[in-house]
């Protein structure tokens, strides 16, 4: 489909990319992955003859379609959400107006006999198995389906799109090039404005496509998820394995583990060459034998190691003092924006060292919920409260707005900084890739993914108990991503983190609020408890599991306090209890999906079907039958 030969580009005099070359086939799922900088969305506006390399060729097949999904859009002003991804159908919508115009004057038009009128019938006639066979009989619905699976909802259809964040005109984009049926999808950071649901609907699409795809993306799980290539670029080059990013990167390490063991060898040899050479190069008996082993040596292949950007940030978050039990409170919290409903009687207490996630679609609140709790948004209504020795730490979306763009990197810093650490700035900068020259650099200059790691500095400034972080993966590549979050792990305080990268939450947080329709539910339990807990809802709510610490809370008031054998055999218990009730789950929805099948043959071929088959379907109707009694006597027993 698409063949790169030897292609450079050079920016500022520096090589950017030198002389690589690879092929897109058809199938091709590739995950383009590197450093912030690396080249990464130039390799997309390269792919899609948006820019021109300084040399190279790119050869495409005949007619093949290409979709670009840039970090930047524009739209046309006075378009409803329809109509803007209406426009992917640019053909569709021509032939949709040519049948109109013909049906109109068929209607209006009385000369049923002459030459015209015929035509018109033909051109009508035409017009009509061509908008049949481009899909013109169900692009609405299409286009419905779609907008939907990225999060919104049919009351949206008819808004503007200019009463949309930019987040959400990036997905009314993406909806459009999903409906355009391209060979290949070039995309940049397509998951940055999706939330955790919508990303699961977008890989699952992606799946079930025929075409190519090349995206760009730091969310690991969603590259291991929906690609089967890889294609990392390091310092001007690349690395092309037929693998998904985590198995490329095990691979990788395995063969430069194999270079390293075979250039060390190589090396001893080479170094006996030279030594005999050294020996024998002034002996004229011996002199021949040296020339020889000269020649001999430089034909020699000299075994190369893959070259690997090690460069990363450190991060070590500074821990003040130790704040009281409870460190947020909230009591039927309300927030509106003028006429629209933000957040409405939300109750949330969160505890010293607890590690909490926020998830849900954008626009649900998370945001605002963080707002209140750094004290940025004030005008709400209902109770709200620090607790003691409260000291927060504040991560913001969206650095730009927090960050002066006319100051440079070091003033920033030492505009922040105290007598007792503006001695360390420099130092603190260089541990976060600010080196020489960068920090003479304004502010507004620096890509995302700087501006992310100048913020993620500036909080090392000033020790703090409880951080709260929004959305702090956005810009930041994988390596990074994997330093921050190790520092979180070791981070002593109260933790709250507003993502939807679920690698990034794993491991990461064990509680989770999700916000939907105003309000908030609490998961007991990490992401992947979240994630299966909604997978196995379908068309039932799955009522939050009771946290263990509030139950054994309030049966200590009611028993004056349990012995530490009944506390033990207790707590054992309630696992237990949870264990079984998400197995459950797990076992209904493996039948409920044996039994979609079932259902399907006997529609498409039930005259084959013998008794054996329907001897297996009652059986397991059954079996879900008896599941689905237990899962309410559990529920019922947690609900106790």
């Amino acid at each position: 489909m698409l063949n790169v030969h030897n292609l450079s580009i050079l920016f500022g005099g520096e090589a950017l990319f030198s002389n690589i070359s690879f092929r897109i086939n058809a199938g091709d799922r590739v995950g383009l992955v590197g450093k912030n900088g690396a080249g990464k969305s130039t390799m997309l506006k390269i792919l899609s003859k948006e820019i021109e390399p300084n040399s190279g060729t790119l050869a495409f097949e005949k007619d093949v379609k290409i979709g670009f999904l840039k970090q930047d859009i524009d739209f046309v002003a006075g378009r409803t959400v329809l109509e803007e991804a209406y426009q992917a159908f640019e053909e569709i919508k021509y032939l949709e107006n040519k049948i109109a115009i013909c049906n109109e004057q068929l209607a209006t038009r009385t000369d049923y006999e002459s030459e015209a009128y015929m035509q018109l019938i033909h051109d009508l006639d035409e017009y009509s198995q061509q908008f049949g066979l481009l899909g013109g009989y169900n692009y609405e619905g299409d286009t419905e389906k779609i907008l939907k699976g990225l999060g919104f909802a049919s009351e949206d259809f008819h808004r503007l799109t200019d009463t949309f964040s930019g987040g959400w005109r990036m997905r009314i984009e993406l909806a459009k090039l999903l409906l355009q049926n391209n060979d290949i999808l070039l995309l940049d950071e397509p998951t940055n404005h999706l939330d955790i649901e919508s990303i699961i609907w977008f890989e699952n699409f992606l799946k079930k496509s025929n075409g190519a795809v090349v995206v760009v993306s730091h969310d690991k799980m969603f590259l291991d998820n929906i690609t089967n290539r890889t294609i990392e670029v390091v310092l001007g080059k690349i690395y092309d394995y037929n693998k998904p990013y985590s198995q490329y990167l095990v691979q990788r390490a395995e063969l430069i583990e194999k270079q390293l063991q075979a250039k060390k060898n190589q090396d001893v040899k080479i170094k006996e060459q030279e030594d005999l050479i050294e020996k024998f190069r002034y002996k004229a008996s011996k002199a021949a034998f040296a020339q020889s082993l000269i020649k001999k040596l430089d034909k020699v292949e000299r075994i190369q190691v893959d070259e690997v950007d090690t460069a990363a940030m450190k991060v070590s978050f500074p821990m003040s003092i130790q704040p009281g039990k409870v460190v947020v409170e909230a009591e039927n919290l309300y927030k509106n924006y003028g006429d629209k409903k933000v957040l409405q009687d939300i109750n949330l207490l969160i505890e010293r060292n607890s590690r909490i996630a926020f998830v849900g679609q954008n626009g649900q609140g998370k945001s605002t919920l963080a707002k209140v709790i750094v004290g940025e948004i004030t005008d709400y209504a209902g109770n709200f409260k620090l607790g003691h020795n409260v000291q927060i730490g504040y991560f913001a979306q969206n650095q730009a707005h927090y960050l002066d763009g006319e100051k440079t990197v070091l003033d920033t810093m030492l505009d922040a900084a105290t007598d007792s650490n503006r001695v360390k700035v420099r130092d603190m900068l260089g541990a976060f890739l600010f080196r020489g020259d960068d920090v003479d650099k304004k502010v507004k200059v620096l890509s995302g993914g700087e501006r992310n790691r100048l913020a993620l500095c500036k909080m090392m400034l000033h020790p703090f108990n409880v951080l709260v972080m929004d959305e702090p993966t956005n810009h930041l590549d994988i390596p990074s991503k994997t330093v921050l979050k190790n520092a979180l792990n070791v981070f002593e305080g109260t933790l709250l983190v507003v993502s939807h990268d679920r690698d990034f939450l794993q491991g990461l947080t064990d509680n989770v609020y999700e916000f939907h329709e105003h309000k908030i539910k609490h998961y007991l339990g990490d992401i992947n408890y979240f994630l299966e807990a909604k997978k196995m809802q379908n068309m039932r709510e799955v009522e939050q599991v009771k946290a263990e610490k509030k139950a054994v809370s309030e049966k200590k008031e009611s028993d004056g306090g349990l012995s530490y054998k009944e506390q033990k055999a207790y707590d054992k218990a309630q696992r237990q209890l949870k264990n079984r009730f998400s197995k459950v789950e797990r076992l209904i929805g493996e039948l409920e999906a044996e039994l979609k099948d079932f259902d399907k043959q006997v529609a498409e071929n039930f005259s084959a079907l013998d008794a054996d088959f329907f001897k297996q379907y009652d059986s397991k109707k059954e079996a879900l039958h008896a599941l689905e009694t237990e899962w309410e006597e559990l529920y019922a027993k947690m609900e106790d």
